[in-house]
C-alpha cells in the first residue's frame, strides 16, 4: 500500500487525513432550506436571534399597537358595553401608521442586508433558486406583518368574549378582519420588500417605504376628501383609492361591511376593480422581487 502522505515523483501535493467525520444523516433538499430560511426571516423581523437593540423597534411598535386594544378591552369589560367601540378591521386601519413603520423598518433587514453584503451569492449557490429565495423572504415579512396586525385584533376578540358579547357576530367580524389583514400584509410586504431590494442602504429603503405606505396614503386621503367635499364628485374619490395599498384594503373592507368607513362607499363595479388591482399589485411586487434577485444572483 503506497504512502499517500509522501510526495512522489512528479507530484506537487499531498493528501492529509484531517480526521473530519463524514456526514451519514439524511440530506434534505430545497424544501428544508426554504423552511429554515422562512423561520429565520420571521424571527429576524422581530429581532429574535439578533442583537438586543434590534428587538427595540419591532417590540416597541407592537406594544404601542397593543396598548389601545388593551384599554378598549378594559373599558368594555368594566362598563358592560353592548358592543366594541371599534370594529376589528377598523382597528387595523386606525393603527396603520404603526403597521407601516414596522414594515418600513424591518423590510431592509430581510431584503437589503443580503444584497448589500453580497451574502446573497452564498444563498443562491445551490440548490436554492433565486425565485424561491425572493418568495420565501416575502412570505417571512408577510407573516410578520400579519402577526403584528392579528395580535391586537385577537386581544380585542378575547375582550369581547369576556364581556359576553354576541359570539356569532364577533366571530364573523373577526374572520372578515383576518382575511383583510392577510391581503394587507401581502400588499405591504410586497411594496416595502421591493423598495428595500432596490435601495440597498437601510436609510433610503426606510424612507422609500414610508413614502409609499404613509405619505402616499395621506395624499390619497386628502385628494379623496377634496374631490368629495369641494368638487362634489363620487367617481374621483373612489378611483383615487386604487393608488394606495391602505386605501385598497379599506375600500374592500367598506364594500364587505367590515366596519370601515371611507369617504365614498365602494360598491358596484368598483368592488371587483379594487380586488383586481390589489391582486395585480401583489403579483407585480413579487415579479419585481424575483427579477431583482435573479439579476443579482446571475452576477
Amino acid at each position: 500500500m503506497p504512502d499517500l502522505s509522501a510526495p512522489g515523483p512528479g507530484r506537487s501535493g499531498v493528501i492529509h487525513d484531517l480526521g473530519y467525520r463524514h456526514f451519514d444523516g439524511v440530506r434534505e433538499g430545497s424544501g428544508a432550506i426554504a423552511r429554515t430560511l422562512f423561520t429565520t426571516g420571521l424571527r429576524h423581523a422581530y429581532g429574535l436571534g439578533r442583537s438586543g437593540k434590534s428587538k427595540v423597534m419591532p417590540f416597541l411598535l407592537l406594544a404601542m399597537s397593543l396598548l389601545p386594544a388593551t384599554i378598549v378591552v378594559g373599558v368594555v369589560v368594566l362598563t358592560g358595553l353592548a358592543d366594541l367601540p371599534v370594529s376589528y378591521a377598523d382597528y387595523t386601519n386606525q393603527t396603520q401608521l404603526l403597521v407601516s413603520l414596522f414594515a418600513a423598518a424591518q423590510a431592509p433587514v430581510l431584503f437589503s442586508r443580503d444584497l448589500r453584503h453580497r451574502s446573497i451569492v452564498l444563498y443562491l449557490a445551490r440548490p436554492l433558486s433565486s425565485h424561491v429565495f425572493a418568495l420565501v423572504r416575502w412570505l417571512s415579512l408577510t407573516v410578520a406583518i400579519l402577526l403584528f396586525t392579528a395580535i391586537p385584533t385577537t386581544v380585542l376578540y378575547a375582550g369581547a368574549m369576556l364581556a359576553g358579547l354576541d359570539k356569532s357576530d364577533q366571530t364573523t367580524d373577526l374572520l372578515k378582519a383576518l382575511v383583510l389583514q392577510v391581503l394587507l400584509a401581502m400588499l405591504v410586504a410586497g411594496v416595502s420588500g421591493l423598495i428595500s431590494s432596490i435601495s440597498l442602504r437601510r436609510g433610503f429603503a426606510v424612507v422609500g417605504s414610508v413614502m409609499a405606505l404613509i405619505v402616499l396614503t395621506g395624499i390619497v386621503t386628502v385628494v379623496q376628501n377634496i374631490a368629495w367635499y369641494e368638487a362634489d364628485s363620487e367617481t374621483v374619490p373612489v378611483a383615487v383609492g386604487l393608488l394606495s395599498p391602505w386605501s385598497l384594503v379599506n375600500g374592500l373592507a367598506n364594500s364587505w361591511d367590515a366596519g370601515v368607513d371611507t369617504v365614498v362607499p365602494v360598491d358596484g363595479a368598483w368592488v371587483p376593480a379594487y380586488a383586481i388591482i390589489a391582486v395585480l399589485l401583489v403579483a407585480g411586487c413579487l415579479l419585481g422581487l424575483v427579477a431583482r434577485f435573479q439579476k443579482v444572483g446571475s452576477r
